[in-house]
């Protein structure tokens, strides 16, 4: 059976490139095409963006595109998916390889750069309450989701609190099952279902077998989060994979 048939249980779209790079730079197009229609539209934009090692490349992409750069990035605001609780100068942080690869690269307002305030004890509720009201339309205009090797999306993962979150946009996920450092502050469903156009991307082989079984358990929000991520009537899902984790071959 074909890659595409092995994962056509996934809701969305499904893009496949031969390479971490080709998969990264078919993403950027789709993220320029899409961001400029929002700033044509609403005139800012509103991005939230995930950390971990897959998303690195597409960062310095998007970086140098001279497609948005320099206006583009006049006009938007970028937000954190999920973050490590642990101090600011901390390299585990994800805003860490976001500043070093994008935000250090672009000339974006300062203002318009979103961390999670993990250092504060109420960082969640202070955070949700920035994006509530930067939301005119209450909604993100697009979100770059990951997906790790247990199925774990932002930092949802199997069998955690925050999964069963019906109403707040960001919560503290802790439990047996969440990776440490815990707890992690991440966005929920809520909000990343809301998101106008939600990209998932995945790279590398170690990820096959967790998008081979979300795809046979395409409901099974609690053994496989990633499946919660279910765009609403208006918006798009993309899975935008290399051949490796498309095929389980490197």
């Amino acid at each position: 059976m074909s890659a595409q048939g092995d994962l056509r249980g996934l809701r969305g779209r499904l893009v496949i490139e031969v390479s971490p790079e080709a998969v990264a730079k078919r993403l950027v197009d789709d993220l320029v095409r899409t961001l400029h229609q929002r700033i044509r539209e609403a005139g800012t934009v509103h991005l939230a963006l995930s950390g971990g090692t897959s998303p690195q490349r597409l960062y310095q992409l998007l970086a140098t595109d001279v497609r948005y750069a320099p206006n583009g990035w006049a006009h938007t605001h970028l937000w954190l998916v999920d973050e490590r609780c642990v101090p600011e100068n901390d390299p585990r942080l994800n805003f860490a390889m976001i500043r070093s690869a994008l935000v250090d690269k672009v000339p974006i307002p300062p203002a318009q750069v979103h961390p999670m305030p993990v250092d504060l004890p109420d960082g969640n509720r202070r955070y949700e309450a920035d994006l509530r009201q930067a939301l005119a339309s209450g909604r993100l205009d697009a979100a770059v989701l990951g997906m790790g090797p247990d199925g774990h999306t932002a930092s949802l993962f199997p069998h955690s609190p925050a999964l069963d979150e019906r109403q707040a946009w960001v919560r503290l996920n802790d439990g047996e099952h969440v990776l440490a450092p815990r707890p992690r502050m991440t966005l929920t469903y809520p909000v990343l279902c809301a998101a106008r156009f939600a990209a998932v991307l995945v790279t590398g082989a170690s990820k096959h077998a967790a998008l081979i079984a979300a795809a046979r358990a395409p409901d099974d929000v609690q053994a496989h989060p990633i499946v919660g991520i279910r765009p609403a009537e208006d918006g798009s899902l993309g899975w935008y994979l290399d051949r490796a984790a498309a095929e389980g071959s490197s």
